[in-house]
């Protein structure tokens, strides 16, 4: 992925490989520029994603190896408010600050909860963040659930974030996380390998899908 800038507009330049391949402009390119598909969609019906002259339709097939060109909009004027909420800063220069989130803490605004997210903390805490991820998500590289506790690194400014998002793309980065499960799991250690998507009853969730998915691999081990 290039990061190109063309005047005050920021333009990627993606290049799909076989992991996109087969699959809908708008599933492919939004997991490649971390966006969601419906946000996806939006800028396909912009005419913001072409292939050399040909403008792409959200239902176009990726090919190995084509080289798409998606003109990002200009960033708009931030209405998220910032908030003097506590954070468990693990670590903080002057490109990422990495923090605890907490069980409870929505990452982003959104319908239901416009305040008292990580990124209403995020922005009273370092005052300037990444914009790549638009006006609701400043900083924002990666999820966690609202009920999920756990590290998160956000990115101050757009060259962090779109290494990290390579990395992340790469598998270069790796989350390793503590769970509490139901049940007894057969062996001690093992690799689970799936594909998973946003579920079709559900866009707000994920969900295991039987292919047009993004591979999904899991090494686990019991420790007690």
């Amino acid at each position: 992925m290039e990061h190109i800038e063309n005047g005050a507009a920021e333009q990627q330049r993606l290049i799909i490989t076989e992991q996109e391949a087969g699959q809908r402009a708008d599933v492919g390119l939004a997991a490649m520029l971390e966006l969601t598909r419906s946000n996806m969609q939006k800028l396909l019906e912009e005419g913001r994603a072409v292939r050399g002259s040909k403008v792409l339709k959200s239902n176009y097939k990726l090919r190995l190896g084509d080289k798409i060109d998606v003109t990002l909009p200009e960033p708009q004027p931030l209405d998220v408010q910032p908030e003097n909420i506590p954070l468990d800063i693990i670590y903080e220069d002057e490109d990422v600050v990495v923090v605890n989130k907490a069980r409870g803490m929505v990452v982003h605004p959104a319908a239901g909860n416009l305040n008292g997210t990580l990124v209403n903390a995020l922005l009273y805490h370092c005052k300037n963040l990444s914009g790549i991820n638009g006006v609701i998500r400043p900083g924002i590289v990666h999820r966690l659930d609202k009920d999920t506790s756990g590290i998160m690194i956000c990115a101050k400014n757009d060259a962090a974030h779109l290494s990290l998002s390579q990395q992340i793309q790469a598998k270069t980065a790796q989350r390793t996380y503590l769970a509490v499960v139901r049940g007894n799991i057969k062996t001690d250690s093992g690799v689970i390998e799936t594909l998973i998507a946003r579920d079709k009853n559900d866009r707000k969730k994920m969900a295991v899908v039987k292919e047009g998915g993004r591979d999904a691999v899991t090494e686990y081990e019991v420790l007690e």
